[in-house]
């Protein structure tokens, strides 16, 4: 899949890009339910809120067919590749959850920020594309964008140990306000199978979830080759230290899979 001269466009303006229904209703539905199956086990990859409810899943394409074929899909791999001229390999990948009424905040962050001081990544040459697994609305904890920002740079950041469950480095209230003065914050939603790729200094959080309705959004960060990271300090599972690039499967490779999931559940 390549992107057109005005997604191009917009995107470099605006920092990010969200395009509907990149994936069909059969391709999501596997994809919730493995994520389900997924949050169900104790395994460290599995990060949790103080109230037990998952937070997020890490690597879960290292150990599950269904998201082994999303990490490597040309509808998300390729449009990356060509922003940057290059192969990419996998930096992260997440599957986060905003569990119904117990899904935490996201504070206001840039994502380049993490990954250059915990991860030692040289340039934001890396972004993410993020999967909705669910329908994404303006009550169920979106992901808000500040648009425009990516173009400030890297600002100073606190490491924040204690809000969440998950350290961030997080941006301060006066800095946040002065960006959204400028641009303002937009909220993409959507439904299930839309993909929204953002700019990793575009600066973004999220407000938690007290809707029944949950919010699962699977990530994919993807860096370019070239960019790999020198001085990871996290563990492999979440800074990733294979710096192979990505061979994408077929276009209908999860098609085919979703199919074979049906079957077996019928």
């Amino acid at each position: 899949m390549q992107l057109s001269n005005e997604q191009i466009r917009q995107f470099d303006e605006e920092g990010y890009l969200f395009l509907p229904d990149c994936f069909s209703p059969d391709e999501v539905a596997a994809l919730r339910e493995e994520a389900v199956s997924i949050y169900d086990t104790d395994r460290p990859e599995v990060w949790r809120e103080k109230s037990g409810a998952p937070r997020t899943a890490f690597a879960a394409h290292l150990y599950n067919e269904a998201f082994g074929l999303l990490g490597a899909h040309p509808r998300l791999i390729e449009p990356v590749q060509q922003l940057f001229g290059e192969p990419v390999y996998m930096h992260q990948f997440k599957i986060n959850a905003k569990s119904a009424f117990d899904g935490e905040v996201w504070q206001w962050h840039q994502d380049f920020g993490t990954w250059a001081r915990d991860d030692g990544m040289p340039d934001p040459k890396a972004m993410n594309i993020a999967v909705f697994l669910d329908e994404v609305t303006h009550i169920n904890g979106p992901l808000m964008l500040v648009p425009r920002s990516h173009k400030e740079g890297v600002f100073e950041a606190g490491h924040d140990l204690s809000t969440t469950s998950y350290p961030l480095w997080t941006l301060d209230n006066e800095r946040v306000a002065k960006l959204v003065d400028v641009g303002g914050i937009v909220a993409p939603t959507g439904k299930p199978g839309g993909v929204m790729m953002f700019h990793g200094n575009l600066v973004h959080g999220s407000a938690g979830n007290i809707t029944p309705y949950p919010r699962k959004i699977v990530y994919l960060t993807l860096n370019a080759v070239s960019n790999y990271i020198r001085k990871p300090t996290r563990p492999d599972w979440i800074a990733h230290q294979d710096f192979s690039p990505i061979v994408p499967v077929a276009d209908d490779a999860l098609m085919h899979y979703a199919q074979r999931y049906r079957q077996a559940a019928e």
